[in-house]
C-alpha cells in the first residue's frame, strides 16, 4: 500500500490515492472493499479462484449487512478456515478517542485511523429521522472563514474504509445490526455456533440519513467518497437509498456533474453569500469558481428536479450577508438559473477566535420571510450539539490549526495564485 505524497498546495490538492490505510501488524483491513476487491485479497492470500469467489460473497454480507467485526462470528464459514482469515485480514472500525453526547441528544465521536490521524463524525437524532454527518478528509483545504474546521490544514484524504467505517461505527453504537441466524445460512461444518440461535430479523433503523458534511471537501476526495457511498447504497451492503444521502460541496465546479453522474445522491451547496466580494472573503474557493459558474453547475446537476431539490446552505453572519437586499438577491439568482432549490438558513455557531457574530433572530426571520414569500423554502435550522462543538462549522481535531494571522496570509497567497493562474 502506498502512503500519501506531500500535498503540493492548498488549491485543488492532489493526494496519491490509496484504498486501505496500512496497519502495523501487516494485516489487510477489508472494510471499504467491494466483493471483487475482497475476492482478489483472498486469492492473493492463497485461496483458489472458486473458494475466493464464494468467501468474498459471504464476507461481504457479514461485514456490511450483519456488522460483524470478527471472523469467528461468520457462522457459514468453516471453523477451520476462520483462524486463517483472522491471521491475514481484519474487519476494522475507527478507534474511538472520545465520545460525547449533547444536551439535545446529538452525539459526536473523535475518531483515530490506523496511522494515527484524527477526524470527527456527528449523529443528529430527530423524531422521524436520524442523520449521520460523515467526514471525508482529515482537516480541510478550503479555509472558509466562518468554519472552525477551516482553521486546520489538510492532512490527507480518508479512504473508502475510513468513510464507510464511520457509518458502521454509528450503527454499532445505535445497536442497529440484525440479530439471530439467517435462514438457509448454516456453518460449513453443519453446526451452529452456540449462542447464535433464534430467528433472523431485520433491524429498525434510527440512522436513516447520511450527509457528507463533516470535515473536508468531499469533491476533493471524489474517488474514495464515491466508492464508499456505493457500498452504503449497495442493496447487498448497507442498502441506504441514494435519496437519503446528501453530498455537500463548497463549489468544486469541475467535479459536480461527475458526482451527479457517478454517485447520484442529493446535492447541497455551501453558498453563504450572494456577492463576489463577500463570498470571496468567507468562502475563498469563490475566487477560483465564481457564483455564476457555481450556479450554472447546479442547474446542470443530473437528476435535480422539484422532487430532488438542490439545498443551498447559508450561514447567517451579522452585518455580513444577512440583509434584506441579500435575501432578495438570493431569490433573484435562484430564479435566474431556474433552480429547483431550498435554502437552509444556519445561525452561525461560534468557536474560539471566530471574527464573526451570529445574526439576530429577528434578522434571520426577516431574511427567511423574504425568501419564503417568493415561493422558495427557507427554513431556519435549529442549532444542534453546540455544547459539545458538534454544530455546523464547529468540527475540529487536535491536528494542526492556524491562527487568524496565518489564515489571512494563506488567503493572500491563494489570491495571488489564482490571479496568476488566470493570466
Amino acid at each position: 500500500m502506498r502512503c500519501p505524497m506531500q500535498i503540493p498546495g492548498h488549491i485543488d490538492p492532489v493526494v496519491t490515492p490509496r484504498s486501505v490505510t496500512p496497519r502495523e501488524d501487516g494485516r489487510v483491513d477489508l472494510m471499504g472493499l467491494t466483493k471483487l476487491q475482497i475476492r482478489d485479497c483472498l486469492a492473493e492470500a492463497g485461496l483458489d479462484a472458486k473458494a475466493a469467489k464464494l468467501r468474498s460473497k459471504q464476507i461481504f454480507h457479514w461485514i456490511y449487512h450483519r456488522g460483524v467485526t470478527d471472523f469467528a462470528g461468520m457462522t457459514d464459514i468453516s471453523k477451520t478456515q476462520r483462524p486463517f482469515l483472522a491471521e491475514k485480514f481484519v474487519l476494522g472500525r475507527p478507534q474511538v478517542v472520545e465520545a460525547q453526547v449533547s444536551e439535545d441528544g446529538t452525539r459526536k465521536w473523535l475518531l483515530r485511523s490506523d496511522d494515527g490521524q484524527d477526524y470527527e463524525m456527528v449523529f443528529i437524532p430527530d423524531a422521524d429521522r436520524g442523520t449521520l454527518c460523515v467526514s471525508s478528509q482529515v482537516g480541510c483545504t478550503l479555509n472558509c472563514r466562518f468554519c472552525h474546521t477551516g482553521t486546520m490544514r489538510l492532512v490527507r484524504n480518508l479512504t473508502p474504509g475510513e468513510i464507510v467505517g464511520q457509518v458502521m461505527l454509528a450503527r454499532d453504537a445505535l445497536g442497529e445490526w440484525p440479530k439471530g441466524n439467517m435462514a438457509g445460512f448454516g456453518d460449513d461444518d453443519g453446526a451452529e455456533d452456540e449462542g447464535d440461535v433464534g430467528n433472523y430479523r431485520s433491524d429498525g433503523r434510527m440512522l436513516t440519513n447520511i450527509v457528507m458534511m463533516g470535515m473536508g471537501e468531499p469533491l476533493y476526495n471524489f474517488d474514495n467518497v464515491r466508492d464508499a457511498l456505493k457500498l452504503v447504497m449497495d442493496p447487498e451492503g448497507l442498502s441506504l437509498s441514494k435519496r437519503r444521502i446528501t453530498l455537500s460541496t463548497s463549489g468544486v465546479v469541475p467535479t459536480m456533474a461527475k458526482a451527479g453522474a457517478e454517485i447520484g445522491v442529493n446535492l447541497a451547496v455551501s453558498l453563504h453569500a450572494v456577492t463576489k466580494e463577500v463570498r470571496d472573503e468567507i468562502v475563498p474557493i469563490n475566487r477560483k469558481y465564481g457564483i455564476e459558474e457555481l450556479l450554472q453547475a447546479c442547474a446542470d446537476y443530473p437528476g435535480a428536479n422539484n422532487a430532488r431539490r438542490i439545498t443551498f446552505e447559508y450561514v447567517m453572519l451579522k452585518d455580513k450577508n444577512d440583509s434584506d437586499d441579500d435575501a432578495r438577491e438570493l431569490v433573484r439568482l435562484i430564479k435566474q438559473y431556474d433552480l429547483p432549490a431550498k435554502v437552509n438558513l444556519i445561525p452561525f455557531n461560534p468557536w474560539p477566535g471566530a471574527i464573526y457574530e451570529c445574526s439576530t433572530p429577528e434578522r434571520i426571520r426577516s431574511f427567511s420571510n423574504i425568501v419564503f414569500g417568493e415561493g422558495i423554502s427557507a427554513p431556519i435550522r435549529t442549532p444542534r450539539g453546540r455544547d459539545i462543538d458538534a454544530a455546523c462549522g464547529q468540527l475540529k481535531t487536535a491536528a494542526k490549526k492556524m491562527n487568524r494571522a496565518e489564515l489571512d496570509r494563506l488567503a493572500d497567497e491563494k489570491s495571488a495564485q489564482l490571479e496568476g493562474s488566470a493570466d
